[in-house]
């Protein structure tokens, strides 16, 4: 099973990033953050994955949107994240 590509829209200073984030340190899976603090083709890019989109982190497991932090942690309760994961 290959490795899930795990990306995270972020802006500095947000809680709900942080823990997005240690969550996944904490189960020793690779992230790739991306900033979207200042706007910029970051943000623009993640606006076009995902319209909707107002709040930060917005979270992707291999192009999949995953949502949010509290999304994030709802699937990990129930035990699908680490399904997402390939675990």
């Amino acid at each position: 099973m290959s490795i899930p590509r795990i990306e995270i829209y972020t802006k500095f200073g947000c809680g709900y990033c942080y823990r997005a984030k240690q969550l996944f340190e904490a189960k020793g899976v690779a992230y790739e953050e991306y900033d979207v603090t200042m706007g910029g083709p970051k943000k623009a890019e993640m606006l076009e994955r995902f319209p909707e989109a107002r709040t930060v982190p917005q979270i992707f497991i291999d192009d999949m949107h995953v949502g949010g932090c509290d999304d994030l942690m709802d699937l990990d309760r129930t035990g699908k994240l680490d399904m997402l994961l390939g675990r």
